[in-house]
């Protein structure tokens, strides 16, 4: 029996309307597009505006396009899988609610709680159930809207984060393509760095906790920072040595978006020219499980098949990781939707 590898074979995205600039930002708080940029490389962001949607409807408006991109028939949809960290609801699942939306018949929906390192562990998730020959075609979705837990009265996180969401189709194949392999790993001492506090079972929404803004995003950025120029950078640098990757046969690294000099510094490790990196902070910001599949959406024109990429994240609970990717199609002849 032929081995079976687990392939992306079409991508969709979708980012809101509305852009938040850092020239608007800086009436709302005090800061400015110089501070922005030199600290963290973000000129933009997108936000989701309007009243009454939440995560759900951007996974949904990305599946969307995903399956008018690449014409398959929703009723072969074996799964849909969504990675957030701001889900709709406590539950029901927010991939449920994109199943129902989008009408699939013969599928099951389940949420990932990863963070910023949603989409690579939820992608090597369904690798594993594409490889077990049990499912045929699984959504993988990256989707935030870090809006809904960002305090626009805090200068040292309200500029980093935006909204987004990109969908991935996960298909089996025996051709030499596909994910190849992964390293992850969680350093437990995270949560007094980067968390939010109240709203789960710990410490349940009263008035206290909305009057003393606990249900807004905490980061000790100087923390995060080096745990995740470290993490990143050395995960990179093993899953390329693992797997005889260097600079003359590496594609793209396609890193998380969560500031330019932590991305700089992954390319340094890897030796690598910023012009084999995905870079969409400028004008995405940080979308958190987002930020990887919207690259590879806003990219997908310049992929060939059999191009080596290297897919790496760092997030809260300080879970990190790194992929190793062996592109599937020739993106250049896909019809955008």
């Amino acid at each position: 029996m032929e081995k079976i590898n687990a392939v992306i074979t079409g991508i969709g995205g979708y980012v809101p309307d509305y852009v938040l600039n850092n020239q608007e930002l800086s009436r709302m708080v005090d800061t400015n597009d110089e501070w922005i940029m030199t600290r963290v490389g973000i000129k933009e962001r997108r936000i989701l505006t309007e009243e009454g949607i939440g995560t759900s409807y951007m996974a949904r408006k990305a599946a969307k396009q995903l399956l008018k991109k690449t014409g398959v028939d929703p009723d072969t949809i074996d799964a849909i899988i969504v990675a957030t960290s701001t889900a709709d609801y406590k539950f029901p699942s927010t991939a449920s609610i994109v199943l129902g939306k989008l009408g699939l018949k013969n599928a099951f929906a389940f949420d990932m709680w990863s963070a910023c390192c949603g989409f690579i562990y939820t992608l090597d998730t369904a690798a594993s159930m594409i490889q077990s020959g049990r499912y045929k075609k699984i959504i993988v979705i990256g989707a935030d809207k870090m809006s809904s837990v960002v305090d626009y009265t805090d200068r040292s996180t309200c500029a980093l984060f935006g909204d987004g969401a990109a969908a991935v189709l996960v298909e089996g194949t025996t051709e030499d393509v596909g994910l190849k392999d992964s390293y992850f790993r969680s350093d437990g001492h995270g949560l007094p760095f980067l968390h939010l506090k109240a709203g789960g079972s710990v410490c349940p929404a009263s008035h206290f906790t909305v009057d003393h803004r606990l249900h807004y995003l905490y980061q000790e950025g100087r923390t995060v920072f080096r745990y995740a120029v470290t993490s990143m950078s050395n995960d990179c640098a093993l899953i390329a040595e693992r797997n005889g990757l260097n600079k003359d046969n590496i594609r793209f690294v396609v890193p998380h978006q969560a500031n330019i000099r932590i991305i700089e510094a992954v390319a340094k490790r890897l030796e690598l020219p910023m012009e084999q990196v995905m870079v969409n902070i400028e004008h995405f910001g940080n979308t958190s499980a987002a930020t990887i599949p919207l690259a590879l959406w806003e990219n997908e024109s310049k992929l060939k098949k059999g191009d080596n990429l290297i897919f790496t994240a760092f997030g809260a609970g300080f879970v990190h990781g790194a992929s190793y990717y062996k592109w599937g199609y020739d993106g250049s002849t896909v019809e955008q939707g």
